[in-house]
């Protein structure tokens, strides 16, 4: 029997009774306090009296706003709104809970204190216990003589302990004062103050220490400061001790303005015990919106020696850096028309044992594009002002100027016929370094395109599954008159690699030095096979190849073969299952009657946290064509007054920033991965990238990881290729105590590089940054 008393015929009945009781009875009661908020109260006994005093015992539970109170007795004055617990005292407020065996509080402050708590926070699933709560009000608490930790009730695997503990709700941030933290009973952290946030906002302090080892620094351990200077500015200081080397100081300052955002990193290693001589690292990357269309960025950076990288990075991905970018524009985007102004110029980092030609100073560059749209037909403008620098190569301004027109005679679901027409004008003026004495020159080519094809569906079962089956024939017709080109220079351009993208493009080269003769026609047909029930691509088969109605006479590379047949490429993707999917490419030459390469590639992922993935690249000593990459010089040869490094007699050229190397020395490279659970709480994860035709490891991931439910160890070495007859190997050792530190160098970085579809094992839906120690 559930009901009501108003608070006035509460009052009654304590006036003409000491005490009114309801036995056995669940009787809740509304009452009022100077808040203004109901007070619900409920137990199996209720009792009143004149004071305005009300006293429930029995399962007693007290209800006010968000806040459930629950004891075994609860005594409540309804004027001064204090309420006094004894007896298995419960505290819910949002989630999170705190248990003791006395408490005193006052419902309109919120003020109080519990006696021996026991909580838990919601926000991150900490709990822990002390020797008194201090209840400042509902968002701010202290704890004495406490502890804290993550790992689940029935275990204590790790163990924060501390004279005191501040939680602040409001701020989403714990304090912890003379703290130190205990894995498997062994101390192994101490702070004389130690702060965590509850969720993942920014706060200043000390982030998770890196302790690690590498052959070219030593034994190192970075200790980074990270300063929450404002929501929209931070700076962090890594300070970072190599035992071979010295001190290093790290500084990245990060900024975001409604306007413009950005970020500055600045390294220092003053005197390095090995070289004897200051290394620096300084970048700035800054985007910037100036209105009316108008927008600027900065990408400037820049080391003190060529081996900087090389010396002083763990990771593959820096310590292959060759060119770095130091570049500033201004674009303007009108709707119809843009155009973008920049100045741009790379440091190159040498290897002494495997130098490469710098690549050339754009001072300046200018690009406009327009398009409109006009009686049906498309009309583009492309132009293009350049003045190119180089130390050593000819110097020289390059300007283009590239309308074009292209009408869609036919455009209807099923099919689709395309005619461009594009007038390609090209202007030279010679300047510095002109040892060849090439002349001032210009180009006028015309270049028609063709591009048509259609869609045919059709409704097929296989397997006992029902697919959507397409068939999707392509026809690409190009035609480019001959103009011999071989007295203008080379500034940016080169062979584009064969390819499915490259045989529906108009040009056979990178850049605008040179433009390709053809009289070709690109036959390709794609089929898909698409699930009917959710329309996912299970298979995309693709075949096409190239026919030369006459031979191509501009080449900057020798070609391999005279035919005027193209090699056929051949390519399979998909997913046999939910767990298992493939991509696979291959070229084969009818001419030579061999493959000149293909590349496989196999991924098995039944769940997240098991993963193996397959990779062979295969490339032919006689492709002749420009690939990503780059292996180890053999020779050198001069273009254009640019010394080369060679491979088996083939040039490796830079343009733009990327390397490019001519694979005529052939490819053989075995890449295989992967994260799988061993027995046990044991994972294994991987990687294994061995060059056949080298003989050598190009890069080695070996680690092993182990997952409880509130900690995790990973073991991590590291093996790779950072130059000619170098080569760099790290140790990682990191433990995790979930939700508060990092205790160790962090390898996941690495991990998720090194193994597509790797999957942090302890991570949550919204991860929370480690704790903070000062």
């Amino acid at each position: 029997m559930r009901f009501s008393l108003k608070p006035v015929l509460f009052t009654l009945l304590c006036v003409f009774a000491h005490s009114v009781a309801a036995e056995a009875l669940r009787a809740p009661v509304a009452a009022e306090s100077e808040s203004e908020e109901p007070v619900f109260v409920e137990a199996d006994n209720l009792t009143g009296d004149k004071k305005n005093q009300m006293e429930a015992t029995g399962n007693a539970i007290l209800l006010k706003s968000d806040q459930t109170i629950r004891a075994d007795r609860l005594l409540y004055d309804q004027e001064t709104a204090d309420l006094d617990g004894t007896g298995s005292v419960v505290v819910e407020q949002r989630g999170s809970t705190m248990s003791g065996p006395h408490l005193e509080l006052n419902l309109d402050t919120h003020a109080g204190f519990m006696e021996k708590p026991v909580f838990f926070l919601k926000e991150n699933d900490g709990r822990g216990k002390g020797d008194m709560l201090h209840i400042q009000d509902q968002q701010h608490y202290t704890l004495d003589n406490g502890t804290y930790t993550t790992c689940p009730a029935d275990r204590e695997d790790w163990l924060m302990k501390m004279s005191s503990l501040e939680i602040d709700r409001e701020a989403q941030v714990g304090v912890a004062r003379h703290a130190w933290v205990e894995f498997k009973g062994v101390p192994i952290l101490y702070s004389p103050w130690m702060d965590f946030p509850l969720n993942n906002r920014n706060k200043s302090g000390f982030l998770s220490p890196v302790i690690g080892s590498t052959t070219k620094g030593g034994a190192e351990l970075t200790v980074p400061y990270y300063l929450s200077l404002a929501p929209n500015y931070d700076l962090t200081l890594s300070p970072r001790i190599m035992s071979k080397r010295g001190v290093m100081l790290g500084n990245q300052f990060r900024y975001l303005q409604p306007q413009y955002r950005g970020e500055v990193n600045l390294d220092v290693l003053p005197g390095d015990a090995i070289t004897q001589t200051n290394r620096t690292r300084f970048g700035l990357k800054h985007d910037q919106a100036l209105g009316g269309g108008f927008s600027g960025q900065i990408n400037f950076n820049r080391v003190s020696d060529n081996a900087y990288y090389r010396d002083l990075s763990s990771e593959m991905s820096v310590t292959s850096k060759i060119n770095l970018l130091q570049d500033a524009s201004v674009s303007y985007g009108g709707g119809w028309w843009s155009s973008t102004a920049r100045v741009q110029r790379y440091q190159t980092l040498q290897d002494p044992l495997a130098p490469v030609g710098e690549p050339y100073a754009r001072l300046p560059q200018v690009n406009v594009n327009a398009a409109q749209k006009y009686a049906g037909a498309n009309f583009a403008l492309m132009g293009e002002y350049v003045s190119f620098t180089h130390t050593t190569a000819v110097n020289g301004q390059r300007m283009v100027v590239a309308p074009s027109v292209s009408v869609p005679l036919l455009r209807t679901p099923g099919y689709y016929v395309t005619p461009k027409f594009t007038l390609h004008s090209t202007s030279y003026a010679m300047g510095s370094n002109n040892t060849t004495l090439l002349p001032d020159a210009s180009r006028v080519l015309p270049l028609f395109s063709l591009d048509s094809g259609a869609v045919f569906e059709r409704d097929i079962n296989l397997f006992g599954k029902g697919y959507l089956n397409t068939l999707e024939p392509r026809a690409y017709y190009v035609f480019v008159p001959y103009q011999n080109q071989d007295k203008l220079p080379v500034f940016d351009s080169a062979q584009a690699p064969f390819s499915f993208v490259q045989m529906f493009t108009e040009n056979r080269f990178f850049g605008n030095d040179r433009i390709g003769d053809a009289n070709q026609l690109t036959l390709a047909v794609v089929s898909r096979f698409l699930g009917q029930d959710d329309g996912a691509e299970n298979l995309k088969l693709t075949v096409g190849e190239r026919f030369s109605l006459s031979a191509p006479q501009v080449n900057l590379v020798a070609p391999t073969t005279t035919t005027n047949k193209s090699d056929i490429l051949l390519a399979a993707s998909g997913r046999l299952n939910a767990a298992l999917s493939f991509d696979t490419e291959l070229q084969y030459s009818p001419a030579l009657a061999r493959i000149q390469h293909y590349n496989v590639m196999a991924r098995y992922r039944p769940e997240a946290g098991k993963v193996l993935n397959l990779g062979y690249r295969f490339v032919s000593d006689s492709l002749g064509a420009l690939i990503p990459g780059a292996v180890t010089a053999t020779g050198s040869m001069v273009i254009n007054g640019v010394v080369y490094p060679t491979f088996g007699g083939v040039p490796y050229t830079t343009l733009g920033g990327n390397n490019y190397s001519v694979a005529s020395a052939g490819l053989r490279q075995i890449n295989v991965s992967g994260q799988w659970p061993l027995s046990g709480r044991w994972h294994a994860v991987g990687q294994w990238n061995y060059s056949y035709l080298d003989q050598r490891l190009l890069s080695g991931v070996a680690g092993l990881e182990y997952e409880q439910s509130c900690w995790m160890l990973r073991l991590v070495a590291h093996s790779f290729t950072v130059g000619t007859q170098q080569t760099s190997t790290g140790i990682f050792v990191q433990l995790e105590l979930n939700e508060l530190v990092k205790v160790g160098s962090d390898p996941l970085v690495l991990l998720k590089q090194s193994v597509p579809g790797y999957k942090k094992l302890n991570e949550k839906p919204a991860s929370q940054p480690g704790a903070v120690l000062r």
